[in-house]
């Protein structure tokens, strides 16, 4: 960002503008014409001839010809400038438009507009994704602690309860459909206390307040092989930079988000969960499934997709999502260790 702030304050060299360089053009190319003309051994009768004709005609496309040929170079700018506004991807910061040394002042002048316009559009929309992510996380850490404080305890005393009563001696001395009952009831509730559990892991992983991201890593892993027949590989580099906790966050929701994807919807047997140091100090986070790959042309809009590119904008980091036909797909978030002070 200071890079491109000192880029947009640094004052423009002085550029002509268009009109004058279609001035010029028109007057180098008239004036070349009747030069050529008062120099050349050419004739002209009263009574036009054929041939003086076919010459002046000539004379004329070929004019014409060149002044074309000019003017697109002098409007090339515009047209690549309009064409870059058109590409611009929001959901790829980053890109900025570039004039040449011999552009006009106009088309200099709207390229800086655009470039500090696009400055101020990814800050606000880096700061807006901050202040929804910050709220939306709040929250869940909210509804967490409810179901765990809340929720929790209360059926944990009703199944405490209910296997009491089960436990009680029958009048009779034989167990009796009721407290066979009970006994049932209160395996259910240990079976929903457990899925109230792990919903408020999911909402807020505790191991990562706790533990920090390798061991959050590591447990998210760990849950989701319980979960269902998928066998999740792990290698998580222990050295990593120091990472501020927004970041660390960011990465650990990318890698829940790719892993619950696979899980779900892939038909993967396989997935691959990858941290490590990268050159220059970056961090890369690489989930690698072989299930069937995303559709083609891959979506760019879905909830999933779409929230994992938000948090990588919010840390200025690059999502790189590859899915070869039939291949898998590999998510590739890529962090610079600069970035936790952003």
């Amino acid at each position: 960002m200071d890079t491109e702030r000192e880029r947009i304050a640094r004052p423009a060299p002085a550029r002509a503008s268009i009109l004058w360089r279609v001035f010029t053009i028109n007057a180098l190319v008239f004036g070349t014409a009747v030069f050529i003309l008062i120099v050349s051994p050419a004739t002209i009768h009263s009574h036009i001839r054929f041939t003086e004709l076919l010459v002046l005609i000539v004379g004329l496309v070929v004019t014409l010809i060149v002044d074309l040929v000019l003017l697109t170079l002098v409007m090339s700018p515009l047209r690549k400038l309009a064409a870059l506004m058109g590409d611009i991807d929001p959901m790829r910061p980053g890109q900025r438009a570039h004039v040449v040394g011999w552009a006009s002042s106009e088309a200099s002048a709207l390229a800086e507009a655009l470039n500090t316009m696009l400055d101020r559009i990814e800050t606000e929309r880096r700061e807006s994704a901050r202040r929804a992510l910050a709220a939306q996380e709040s929250e869940r850490l909210r509804i967490a602690r409810e179901l765990h404080d809340e929720v929790g305890q209360t059926l944990t005393a009703v199944a405490l309860q209910a296997e009491r009563e089960s436990e009680q001696p029958p009048a009779d001395g034989e167990s009796s459909p009721q407290a066979r009952a009970l006994r049932e009831i209160a395996q259910t509730i240990h079976h929903s206390l457990d899925d109230v559990r792990r919903i408020a892991r999911e909402l807020r992983p505790e191991a990562l307040d706790d533990l920090g991201l390798v061991d959050a890593l590591i447990s998210l892993c760990l849950r989701m092989e319980r979960q269902g027949a998928i066998q999740v590989l792990r290698e998580l580099d222990g050295s990593l930079p120091a990472l501020s906790s927004e970041v660390e966050l960011v990465i650990y929701r990318v890698a829940q988000e790719a892993v619950t994807n696979a899980f779900r919807h892939s038909g993967a047997s396989q997935v691959r969960v990858a941290l490590r140091r990268g050159p220059e100090g970056v961090v890369v986070l690489s989930i690698i499934d072989d299930g069937h790959g995303l559709p083609a042309p891959m979506p760019a809009s879905t909830n999933g997709l779409a929230g994992m590119r938000e948090r990588a904008i919010l840390i200025q980091a690059e999502l790189e999502i590859d899915s070869p036909i039939e291949q898998g797909v590999e998510v590739r978030l890529t962090v610079a260790a600069n970035d936790e002070d952003t």
